[in-house]
């Protein structure tokens, strides 16, 4: 029998379900690791294929190179791919005009909003794309029509301030990975000064990210900390850290791996929230719990809350290698 002066802690973690991957990031990194199996190395990715340090990490030990544009990469006929966020249509027009072979890992989701913005673009509206400014995902939507056509919008305060040439001839779109709540209340806001605003057809806010997000509404009150696997510029990470402090969540903080947890901050917990971004492999969470369980008598309890089956297909060019 353990000296109860030596004895763990009791912990119970609620691990939230669904976390980590989505369809689309886990697409991404399919595509990087066929066409390494395909093509061979050296593969060229345009920007961090998704914002995980662990997975870009791990698929440049196998021969990735990551570039910010496409001039830094050397003429010849190495594959070269786009990252899931997407990208302005000036990038494959470029390569193109380079003779680069490229494959495109965009997200199905962010294409669907791209094609959502051309079409209001056609039909003669102007648009205003809530979203963060500077993220890969904002700019390559943007970047779908020639400048000036979208305007963006970050808050309530930007609605209310907002000036389109056209009020009453207005869309709107929105990034994938925000907050369901946030968005909602920016959304008010237009819909308030602008009444014949026309919405997307289906909700632009992804599936992975809005069940992640109603998983640590779920958890959140119920948990004395709360852990939220990703990457500091994983947006749709940073929203699932929000969201657990607005649920009640009194200590809720980002992490990209057990060694950044600092156990200051731990003590005196029982209850421990885990979740991951949808970018962060599961890898990272079991090495949290297990980091955990070596100082505390650690009880998982899953909380599922949503059920995932999609998947997208992979481009053409790749999906003899799949098979195979």
């Amino acid at each position: 029998m353990a000296d109860e002066s030596t004895a763990k802690p009791k912990l119970t973690v609620l691990l939230c379900a669904p976390r980590g991957f989505c369809a689309g990031v886990d697409r991404a990194i399919q595509i990087v690791e066929l066409a390494l199996e395909k093509y061979g190395p050296p593969v060229y990715v345009r920007h961090e294929i998704v914002h995980n340090k662990f997975v870009v990490e791990g698929l440049r030990a196998k021969g990735v190179v990551f570039v910010e544009e496409l001039d830094e990469i050397p003429a010849g006929d190495r594959p070269v791919i786009f990252s899931a966020h997407g990208v302005p249509k000036s990038v494959p027009a470029d390569a193109t005009a380079r003779n680069m072979f490229f494959l495109d890992a965009t997200c199905p989701l962010v294409s669907k909003v791209h094609k959502e913005a051309q079409i209001h673009h056609k039909r003669g509206r102007d648009i205003v794309l809530i979203g963060h400014a500077g993220h890969p995902e904002v700019i390559g939507t943007m970047g779908q029509l020639p400048e000036g056509i979208v305007s963006l919008i970050e808050t309530e305060a930007d609605a209310r301030a907002s000036q389109p040439r056209d009020p009453d001839n207005l869309a709107w779109i929105t990034q994938t990975t925000l907050s369901v709540d946030d968005t909602s209340a920016v959304v008010a806001t237009l819909r308030e000064h602008f009444p014949d605003i026309v919405a997307p057809h289906k909700d632009d806010i992804c599936y992975a990210t809005t069940n992640r997000q109603e998983a640590v509404k779920e958890v959140a009150p119920r948990a004395d900390a709360m852990i939220v696997v990703g990457a500091p510029n994983s947006s749709n990470s940073q929203r699932l850290r929000e969201v657990a402090e607005r649920a009640g969540c009194p200590h809720s903080v980002l992490l990209q791996c057990a060694e950044d947890i600092d156990w200051t901050t731990f003590s005196g917990i029982s209850t421990l929230a885990v979740t991951a971004g949808a970018s962060a492999p599961e890898v990272l969470v079991e090495e949290i719990i297990e980091a955990f369980a070596a100082r505390f008598d650690v009880t998982v309890e899953t909380v599922r809350t949503a059920e995932e089956t999609i998947a997208f297909n992979l481009p053409r060019e790749l999906r003899i290698a799949a098979a195979e």
